[in-house]
């Protein structure tokens, strides 16, 4: 055997080990990089809210659920390595091009809480009535106000001139409140001495950002905003999750075409308004009369029944194709919905499911 062999290998072990570290270590600083780089580059302000008490792994979590950071391991080293673990309880504005970095050098910013504001979360398939009760619980503003406002035709023709996506059709003298479907939901910051007209037209600058997003597919639909916006209140209203509703839309849709009734239980429980106490209302009272029920009047009710999401309007402009015309949702059990192709079909699913009124 050669008498260097030893010497040799002595020289090349140290040299692989050496290769793999620097190999992992450029490794990590790519992982690391990538992880807490920007989510994007929108700098559209967001609202962030850290309640006083939470723990630091709660609010990189929160962090993570809304999207502003990629990833909460990434962000809980990067807070480590900065010395960034003082987050402050306050009100924050963050928006998606901020880097975990930046982000966390806000949180760690008392003067960076926006202690004259004040921030409402607004979720998704709210009515006007219950946005303004919100309203006025948080900011003082009464709901009649609120909803007198939302209801005043000059004022709602003074806002067309400056959005697009209203028309005169939200002036229908049916409506229950006329600016229904357009209080866009999402968390708020409202300066503490904000007038009725100034936190309208938050939400309506909001709704407007996705207007422009969608602007395009809702042209190309043959359907008027407010049609749009109209079923995907009733598909909001009618599904939990996002799948459910691409399909549900899908459903409707068929029926449409098919020149069916929408026959949406959801549309009776707006129907019914001040009237309604439970969700089992809405399948009893399908007989009454309103413009706004759907097994009485053919096609869509006459305006929106609640204050869609984004997911919701996604679906309605791209439904889930399929060959469905009924479902169910199994509201006793898991929530789960089953579709039908024939009245049959639906019927043996209402049985099986024990959803017979």
């Amino acid at each position: 055997m050669n008498k260097n062999f030893w010497k040799q290998k002595k020289v090349f072990i140290p040299i692989g080990i050496v290769i793999a570290l620097v190999c992992i270590i450029i490794g990590f600083m790519i992982y690391y990089n990538s992880s807490t780089a920007a989510v994007s580059d929108e700098k559209d302000p967001i609202v962030f809210v850290v309640e006083s008490g939470e723990s630091s792994e709660l609010v990189l979590n929160k962090l993570a659920e809304q999207d502003l950071i990629k990833n909460s391991f990434a962000a809980k080293l990067c807070m480590k390595f900065n010395g960034l673990s003082d987050i402050k309880a306050g009100n924050f504005s963050l928006n998606r091009s901020m880097s975990t970095k930046e982000i966390l050098i806000t949180l760690n910013d008392i003067t960076k809480a926006k202690d004259d504001q004040i921030a409402i979360t607004f979720k998704e398939g709210m009515w006007a009535k219950e946005v303004a009760q919100l309203i006025e619980d948080n900011m003082g503003i009464s709901k009649e106000t609120l909803l007198n406002l939302w209801n005043d035709d000059d004022y709602l023709r003074s806002l067309m001139g400056k959005y697009a996506f209203l028309s005169e059709d939200i002036l229908n003298t049916n409506y229950k409140v006329k600016l229904e479907g357009y209080l866009f939901p999402e968390t708020y910051m409202f300066k503490k001495d904000a007038t009725a007209q100034e936190i309208t037209e938050t939400f309506l600058e909001h709704f407007n950002k996705i207007y422009l997003k969608y602007q395009g597919d809702i042209e190309a639909s043959g359907y008027s905003v407010q049609e749009i916006i109209t079923l995907a209140s009733v598909v909001q209203y009618e599904a939990a999750k996002k799948s459910d509703m691409d399909m549900i839309a899908g459903v409707f849709y068929n029926r449409l075409q098919e020149g069916m009734m929408l026959q949406s239980s959801v549309t009776v429980c707006y129907a019914l308004y001040d009237d309604l106490t439970s969700g089992e209302d809405c399948e009893v009272n399908t007989h009454i009369e309103s413009p706004y029920n759907t097994y009485l009047h053919e096609g869509l009710p006459i305006g929106p029944i609640l204050n869609p999401g984004e997911e919701a309007i996604h679906a309605v402009l791209n439904p889930k194709d399929n060959d469905y015309l009924y479902f169910v949702a199994d509201v006793y059990g898991d929530g789960s919905v089953h579709y039908a192709k024939t009245l049959a079909e639906h019927e043996a699913n209402v049985d099986k499911y024990n959803l017979r009124k």
